[in-house]
């Protein structure tokens, strides 16, 4: 099976998009754990609680919030604020309020975006005991003076922080890893919140179907930022000895262009994979892409790479958070993505991920002098195609180039091809016997 026929339908992809996109979630609480029973349809992940108030480093796990409902209703009934028409009315994590005031108290706790009055923010006060609604501009401006109930029905009280996770086995004997995180926290939005979650979950199904594994592959669904946190605070030691390679999947769902965000290590094997990955799609299929460094804001990339961790966890993604006018707003929805470009996503992850699994460093046996590639039916007798020579070309690379310097995404560079093109080649010079991996090396 090719990894193209690896993907999954776009009705697949729409179906369990549908199922997930009404829930109302957080960094804790009941909608948490209803979007993960989904998820784990598609992933065996693993489900672990922490208590509110367990310290995780410098960070303390907050009390677990969930909310029944919300409004903001006129003196004669009518609703002008309702939270079951959208659940980004709300700020999430207020605490409950049921109060009539006048509209000037009111618009205290209302927040708009008066750059995009058609929009909803998406708003969140975890760590600070408030209440608020938001809403469009347009609609904060036809509220009238008068008398205003505000009623929020949530509950803040001690509970836990709930992460998932699941380990696809390598199909060879090792303790290398490579790690997928992505968020499952946000409410109803599209791009920043449901697109990694639906990738990642397809990305491990295609990688099960694999016949060959050369690593170990961690996939981890957490509340964003505290989440990662506790997971690294519980497997953080772990992670630093046996993880060779991480990705946070996040963004992924928009038409635009692609972003690969560096890992704080800067060209770890990961980084190079991902960008011979993008270079050679672009080659195939003339998709443009950019390249970005580390730096420490953004998703929970910052976390992996935090100091004392320093993993090379990268982030690959189409529009990067927060550089696209719909992110944390509700025009982040199912009109704003692509599933055809969530599908694509899937693709690139698994490009990246096969292309670090075939780059290793390998020595060829014959010290002195180039192989005579024709005894063994490997250079044509009688004159040559173009595609022929492209293949003799790329064997001359290997033969050249695998000198115990350079690993398979170096010569790729050098011999202005994929690493996946030029695997394929490596594997028939190592059936032949010219090339050998250079003893003690992992990768």
């Amino acid at each position: 099976m090719t990894l193209e026929e690896s993907l999954p339908s776009i009705a697949e992809l729409e179906k369990y998009f549908d199922r997930l996109w009404p829930i109302c979630r957080s960094l804790t609480g009941a909608g948490f754990r209803d979007s993960m029973r989904i998820l784990k349809e598609l992933m065996p992940l693993e489900e672990s609680e922490i208590p509110s108030g367990t310290q995780v480093f410098d960070w303390t796990v907050p009390d677990e919030w969930n909310i029944e409902d919300a409004f903001v209703e006129n003196e004669v009934g009518v609703k002008v604020i309702d939270f079951k028409n959208s659940n980004l009315h709300v700020l999430n994590y207020s605490e409950p309020i049921d109060q009539w005031m006048d509209l000037e108290v009111l618009d205290k706790y209302l927040h708009s975006l008066p750059d995009q009055p058609n929009a909803i923010p998406y708003l969140t006060t975890y760590y600070k005991r408030r209440w608020g609604f938001c809403l469009t501009h347009e609609q904060r401006q036809r509220l009238k003076p008068g008398k205003y109930r505000a009623v929020i029905r949530s509950t803040l009280a001690p509970g836990v922080l709930t992460y998932g996770h699941a380990v696809l086995p390598a199909t060879v004997k090792t303790a290398d890893e490579v790690l997928l995180s992505t968020y499952l926290c946000h409410p109803s939005m599209a791009n920043n919140e449901l697109s990694g979650p639906l990738v990642m979950s397809y990305v491990f199904k295609a990688l099960q179907a694999l016949p060959e594994r050369r690593y170990n592959y961690r996939f981890v669904v957490v509340p964003e930022t505290i989440g990662a946190i506790a997971y690294l605070a519980k497997h953080g030691e772990w992670l630093k000895e046996h993880c060779k390679a991480g990705l946070v999947v996040t963004c992924c769902g928009d038409a635009n262009r692609i972003t690969y965000k560096r890992s704080r290590q800067g060209n770890a094997g990961i980084d190079r994979c991902v960008i011979d990955t993008l270079a050679g799609y672009k080659k195939s299929y003339g998709k443009s892409y950019e390249v970005e460094d580390f730096f420490p804001t953004g998703s929970d990339e910052r976390q992996y790479c935090s100091p004392g961790f320093n993993l090379p966890v990268g982030s690959l993604m189409r529009s990067r958070y927060g550089t696209y006018p719909e992110y944390h707003t509700s025009l982040d929805d199912k009109s704003f993505i692509s599933f055809e470009a969530l599908q694509e996503s899937v693709l690139l992850y698994l490009r990246a991920l096969r292309a670090f699994e075939c780059n290793e460093r390998l020595v060829t046996t014959v010290r002195c002098g180039e192989p005579m590639l024709g005894r063994r039916g490997l250079y044509p007798s009688l004159g040559s195609s173009k595609q022929t020579e492209e293949a003799v070309s790329r064997m001359m690379y290997l033969l050249n180039f695998c000198d115990g310097e350079n690993d398979l995404c170096a010569v790729a560079e050098k011999a202005g091809c994929s690493i996946l093109d030029l695997a394929s080649h490596a594997s028939i010079l190592k059936k032949e016997g010219l090339l050998v991996r250079q003893p003690g090396s992992s990768s």
